[in-house]
């Protein structure tokens, strides 16, 4: 899942972080979707990427209120932008 797609990448984290975040853009009409690729590795055969953590990616037209939401709700997670 790329940019191209439609889709631009807001957050990573863990799974519960993921879920939460996911209701409150579901709330304000956000569309998301996620992306595991350790899980998805290990269902494949091959290793990739990290346990726990998780891609959220949003809509492109509603990026820059998911990226508001996101780092409003977990703001340590955004520290080291």
């Amino acid at each position: 899942m790329d940019t191209d797609q439609g889709y631009q990448h807001v957050y990573t984290g863990s799974e519960p972080n993921v879920q939460y975040l996911q209701e409150l853009f579901e709330k304000e009409g956000i569309s998301s979707r996620v992306r595991n690729d350790f899980d998805s590795g290990l269902r494949a055969g091959f290793g990739g990427g990290l346990r726990g953590q998780i891609l959220l990616f949003v809509v492109k037209d509603h990026y820059d209120e998911a990226v508001k939401i996101a780092r409003e709700t977990f703001p340590k997670d955004f520290e080291d932008e």
